[in-house]
């Protein structure tokens, strides 16, 4: 038998496994999370609700952390408190419980799950896995763009030698 998750504590951000992506949700306290979830975001729907992510509005909502996992992962990171420093937990909990129920912006790469919960514990929206996918799409964009340099340099030298 697994040993419990320990309780998060409030003001922490909380990372779920999702299929392909990961989901953000910050902890408020008796088993309470606040997240930014697209109007088609299912708890515990998996890469089905990589779909939501299409969408351009999200709803602020207050959720038991169990019910937003489902049967994914899920575990306490606040891995930016080395680089900025996070507001008093008193402060984090009551502007997370402020913005629920509201309909916000939401955009994949500017404005989603992440960028949310850093905002609320740091002041500082960002979103590791943004910068990650669009590094990893220029490392890839640099790749090919070699691989095709190399394909007209030996399309031209076969040339060359008839």
């Amino acid at each position: 038998m697994r040993a419990p998750i320990p309780e998060p504590n409030p003001g922490d951000l909380i990372e779920i496994f999702r299929p392909l992506y990961r989901h953000w949700a910050i902890y408020v306290g008796d088993g309470f999370v606040v997240h930014l979830a697209p109007p088609s975001e299912i708890a515990g729907a998996g890469a089905a609700s990589l779909m939501s992510a299409l969408a351009d509005k999200a709803i602020v909502k207050k959720e038991l952390l169990y019910d937003v996992a489902g049967r994914d992962k899920y575990h306490v990171n606040n891995k930016h408190d080395d680089k900025y420093t996070p507001l008093p937990p008193s402060k984090i909990v009551q502007r997370a419980e402020e913005l629920v129920g509201q309909e916000v912006l939401y955009k994949l790469t500017s404005d989603n799950c992440e960028h949310f919960v850093n905002e609320l514990r740091y002041g500082v929206s960002r979103s590791d896995q943004v910068r990650d996918a669009v590094m990893a799409a220029g490392i890839a964009g640099v790749g090919m763009a070699a691989l095709g340099l190399i394909g007209v340099m030996l399309s031209r030298n076969k040339q060359q030698k008839q």
